[in-house]
């Protein structure tokens, strides 16, 4: 995202400030995508009223696809520092 802002890797290197609050955006990534598996796989029991209109829902196949997505790029951005000193 920073790139597409036009934001240059020399402006990046800077963002090691920003080390010490890594566990607080783990756990914050961990909690959106806790919560997205809980409104994704939580049972669906809900009924529309009679004199209500049931709002169309997107389909599942794409919000399960877009939640797997998610939770493989932040599984592969902690596991960049693990795994950069064995590739490098």
């Amino acid at each position: 995202m920073l790139f597409s802002l036009g934001i240059s890797g020399a402006w990046i290197g800077q963002l090691t400030q920003l080390a010490p609050y890594q566990p607080y955006f783990i756990a914050a990534a961990a909690g959106c995508l806790g919560t997205g598996y809980w409104l994704v796989y939580r049972s669906r029991k809900i009924a529309c009223e009679g004199s209500e209109a049931c709002a169309r829902p997107l389909p599942n196949r794409i919000v399960k696809l877009g939640l797997i997505l998610a939770s493989v790029l932040v599984t592969g951005a902690l596991a960049f520092d693990f795994l950069a000193p064995l590739i490098l």
